[in-house]
């Protein structure tokens, strides 16, 4: 029996070179073998992906682009305000469109049309029939004034703290110095302006509005497909739900306006201000849209106006909005608003000075319905989710 090959020979082919199996390969040697090749410029480094520089660069550079971008929305705030109004008032009337669809039988695109031919028609009657009446009633105002002003100068504590202050002085001065001019020229035109600068928000906000309205259920359909293929069922039926809130809120809003600006009128009929009893219970339904001091806003100049007319109207004017006030706080608003917005009281008010603070009285006519939106999410969404654990 032979064996395998004997020898030196042998032990060279069965025995591992130690030398081969140590060598470790030179990380510099492709660098020398093309080092004397021409254009050759050397091996490439190690990325810089990590490196300090690199971070801090382009830390920097999304810094400077979120303030850019952030200093880009503010720059057109408002324009996304008159944007959210439209949006809001688009879902107020989304109720009526709804209506036609459902009791009338119409098309969508039917009922969109009868709504807003409805808004437009409403507008022009507005514009036609009650603003001249306002304007003179508002001149007749400004007209009296001055004669109210001269009988509250006749009261002995307004006397006696023209005395005290030399408030009548001061402003014969002012105006013997002759620099009222130029601040009556200033406020008029700064008046002139604030009128146009609302009647363009106001024609933006309408254009706005029916072009929302009448995109709404595309509009809708585009933001939820984009939520995940899974979930897009509940998302559809939560937003429709806010989308409903919303709306119900605007309408309730307006008929609560409504009831208040209707009210005042007969009351001013009656009580003896009819000279002035349109253009102030439009005063006091515009002031009612506002949460929590729109009425009393409204209350407080009517009543104002009552006193500087006769004493016993304005002991009328008092009385009869302190009942109103009531019986809208706990009678009418409760109901009207019942099937649109379940907001705790306490909620309200918080919700209402923080949309004042920020954005102020457009803030305010929005943080109701924003807040029931927020509500309801919480409830649908985190506390459904806390409850299953």
């Amino acid at each position: 029996m032979t064996s395998g090959p004997q020898g030196p020979d042998a032990r060279e082919h069965d025995e591992p070179d130690d030398r081969a199996a140590l060598r470790v390969d030179d990380p510099e040697e492709p660098a020398r073998e093309h080092a004397h090749e021409e254009g050759y410029l050397g091996e490439l480094g190690a990325p810089l992906r990590r490196s300090p520089f690199v971070v801090g660069f382009f830390g920097g550079l999304g810094v400077f682009i979120a303030w850019w971008l952030g200093d880009l929305v503010v720059s057109i705030g408002p324009t996304l305000v008159l944007v959210v109004v439209s949006m809001f008032l688009a879902a107020g009337l989304d109720p009526a469109v709804r209506f036609f669809e459902s009791r009338a039988g119409l098309r969508r695109s039917w009922a969109v049309l009868v709504v807003i031919i409805g808004v437009l028609a409403a507008l022009t009657l507005f514009v036609v029939a009650i603003v001249p009446v306002i304007s003179d009633q508002v001149a007749s105002l400004t007209k009296n004034a001055p004669g109210w002003l001269d009988s509250l100068q006749e009261n002995e504590r307004v006397q006696q703290l023209d005395e005290k202050y030399g408030v009548i002085e001061k402003v014969r001065e002012y105006v013997a110095a002759g620099d009222y001019a130029s601040g009556i020229f200033g406020g008029v035109l700064g008046v002139g302006l604030a009128v146009l600068s609302a009647l363009a928000n106001t024609f933006v906000v309408t254009v706005l509005t029916l072009y929302f309205l009448s995109s709404l259920q595309t509009t809708k359909g585009a933001l939820y497909r984009l939520a995940p293929a899974s979930r897009r069922d509940r998302v559809t039926r939560l937003g429709d739900r806010v989308i409903e809130g919303v709306g119900g809120y605007v309408s309730g809003a307006f008929i609560v306006a409504l009831c208040a600006g209707v009210t005042s009128l007969v009351f001013l009929f009656i009580v003896g201000l009819g000279e002035y009893a349109v253009a102030l219970a439009f005063v006091v339904a515009l002031l009612d849209v506002i949460p929590m001091i729109g009425a009393t806003i409204g209350a407080v100049l009517v009543t104002a106006i009552g006193f500087a007319t006769e004493p016993r109207i304005g002991i009328a004017c008092a009385i009869f909005y302190l009942i109103y006030q009531q019986l809208e706080n706990y009678v009418i608003y409760p109901r009207v608003m019942s099937r649109s917005v379940d907001v705790p009281g306490a909620v309200t008010v918080i919700a209402a000075l923080v949309g004042a603070a920020l954005l102020g009285v457009v803030g305010a006519l929005l943080a109701i319905p924003t807040a029931a939106a927020i509500l309801m999410l919480t409830r649908e969404v985190v506390v459904r989710r806390q409850d299953a654990r």
